[in-house]
């Protein structure tokens, strides 16, 4: 089953983007590089509990 996740940037740790992703599948933290409007400009960003 596909659960909920958002994606918090770890500069200002604001919750830019959500998703979804298979925990049973995939037990890791998921993190992508995405860009951040308030930090204007590409940072990581990393699954936040809801």
């Amino acid at each position: 089953m596909r659960e909920a996740i958002h994606l918090g940037c770890e500069k200002c740790t604001r919750r830019n983007y959500h998703t979804t992703k298979n925990k049973k599948v995939h037990t890791e933290k998921f993190s992508a590089r995405k860009y951040c409007k308030w930090c204007k400009e590409h940072t990581n960003h990393k699954e936040m509990k809801l």
